[in-house]
């Protein structure tokens, strides 16, 4: 099942309702990226386990807290737009374009690992998204901006754990997080 197409009967000052719709079928796909990262985040936070558990099973709530505020700004600009926004999970599944996390119960650096590839596709998708809606409506663009601060600074939060002394990510080179977790896991041995 793909995104279904809705042209709104109505949309903001100044967009046209095929404008409208664009934007606002730009932002579902950030609704189910950033809805399907706040339930991984959450997945994390229950499945840490190791030496470092309650650092990070402390540091996943704030995010998870932050990505939840902006799900409901993307909803909420959606249906400003016009547009009936979809945050179900049949959504996220039927509309996604990546794979299901695939780590379950591991080390905490396994999962920053696997962590830290999350991040970059989100932050990769959220920055395309972000370019393509800024010359069509600048209160999206600020919008996905704007989360676009707190997604890096939580990747950068994710990456600290990963780095060495001198600069070096230990999940450099992964293609996957299931190589990221791994990657992470044999640097920390």
């Amino acid at each position: 099942m793909t995104a279904r197409k809705q042209l709104p009967n109505y949309t903001v000052p100044s967009l046209t309702p095929t404008q409208g719709a664009k934007v606002a079928g730009i932002l579902q796909q950030r609704l189910n990226a950033l809805n399907d990262l706040a339930l991984t985040l959450k997945h994390v936070h229950w499945n840490v386990v190791g030496p470092h558990f309650i650092a990070v099973h402390e540091m996943i709530d704030p995010q998870v807290e932050a990505v939840r505020a902006m799900v409901d700004a993307i909803a909420e600009r959606i249906a400003t737009l016009g547009v009936a926004p979809r945050g179900t999970p049949g959504a996220i599944v039927a509309e996604r374009t990546w794979d299901d996390y695939a780590l379950g119960r591991a080390s905490t650096i396994a999962h920053l690992g696997a962590l830290d590839e999350v991040y970059q596709g989100v932050i990769t998708s959220h920055r395309k998204a972000a370019d393509d809606t800024e010359e069509l409506d600048v209160v999206s663009n600020d919008l996905l901006v704007g989360h676009l601060h707190d997604l890096e600074l939580f990747h950068w939060f994710v990456r600290a754990h990963l780095e060495s002394s001198g600069g070096e990510l230990s999940t450099a080179g992964a293609t996957s997080e299931q190589d990221a977790a791994e990657k992470a896991d044999k640097a920390d041995s």
